[in-house]
């Protein structure tokens, strides 16, 4: 389960999740435009349809999306850093957030996955923990709040992607209820 958090200067979100896959297989889902689409969202809530990257050091990136009332959206922005399977990082500007800039930081550390058997607990694979920071966020903390609340569910769809297949055709769309 993914957990995030905004640290207590509300200039940082910070988040993480453990991933029953290898670092190589995450790191192709945060960088492959073609798989990246495929899970960033829920019908109801927002989705992307399109994600460009020129994954290098100095290389662009966009993507567009629709929002859950139907309304479009843009983040881009430019890779920083570069290393795969372990680390991707990148400027994130966003068609919401005025001219607010940010850093996003994805790190991936290798972790042993065990399983139960008889004799006691096996090591079963290589699983990775995601760690993600995102900085910047200094004077704007509702933006930092309203991020936190969008990582905890951007990082579980791609958790659900890479260890179970989910896309966003795949998987249910969130229906609110009214209230009254």
């Amino acid at each position: 389960m993914a957990t995030t958090s905004v640290t207590p200067d509300q200039e940082t979100v910070v988040g993480e999740v453990f991933i029953a896959a290898p670092p190589a297989r995450v790191f192709e889902a945060i960088t492959d435009a073609s798989q990246i689409p495929r899970w960033w969202g829920q019908h109801g809530v927002y989705h992307l349809t399109e994600w460009k990257a020129d994954v290098r050091p100095g290389g662009k990136w966009s993507s567009v999306g629709v929002g859950a009332d139907g309304s479009s959206f843009q983040v881009g922005g430019e890779y920083l850093e570069v290393d795969p399977p372990r680390l991707v990082s990148h400027t994130w500007i966003a068609s919401w957030s005025g001219s607010l800039e940010t850093v996003v930081r994805w790190e991936l550390e290798a972790a042993d996955v065990h399983g139960l058997h008889p004799s006691g607990p096996k090591r079963a694979g290589t699983g990775t923990l995601l760690k993600i920071r995102h900085t910047g966020f200094a004077g704007a903390p509702q933006a930092a709040k309203s991020h936190s609340e969008g990582w905890t569910r951007v990082l579980g769809w791609m958790q659900s992607f890479v260890e179970r297949g989910e896309t966003l055709e795949t998987r249910p769309p969130l229906v609110t209820t009214p209230k009254g």
